[in-house]
């Protein structure tokens, strides 16, 4: 199974902005959907941004927003790091969240947030207004 290590998380200004990174154990990108999710205290986590950059002629290549970041979030992958980022900017409080790395396989794609199984431990970040 793949192993997720996120960094990049920390404190940030209202309107300032981050970039997080997630570093995969192996190179898995033609088979695997990534994705960064948020949870804060006493809530579900919450999907923020899909991506997939595979080859597989079944899957096309995509990404996908919630409608809370669409515009000021912007995931990306970097396959020879075996990396995918997660790049926000125009950051507010309630971005305030611990950051979390996920992964599934692409064969039932990779629209459904809930089919991500495999985790990274995450990383905070605190917005202040």
């Amino acid at each position: 199974q793949v192993q997720l290590v996120e960094s990049g998380g920390g404190p940030v200004q209202d309107g300032g902005s981050l970039i997080l990174s997630c570093e995969a154990s192996e190179n898995t990108y033609d088979t695997t959907c990534m994705a960064w999710f948020r949870q804060v205290p006493e809530k579900e986590r919450e999907g923020v941004a899909i991506i997939y950059t595979g080859s597989l002629s079944t899957y096309p290549r995509n990404t996908q927003y919630a409608d809370s970041v669409k515009g000021r979030f912007t995931i990306s992958q970097d396959r020879a790091k075996n990396t995918v980022y997660l790049q926000m900017n125009n950051l507010k409080p309630e971005d305030s969240a611990m950051y979390y790395c996920a992964a599934k396989g692409v064969l039932s794609g990779c629209e459904r947030w809930d089919e991500y199984s495999t985790w990274g431990q995450g990383t905070q970040v605190t917005v202040s207004s």
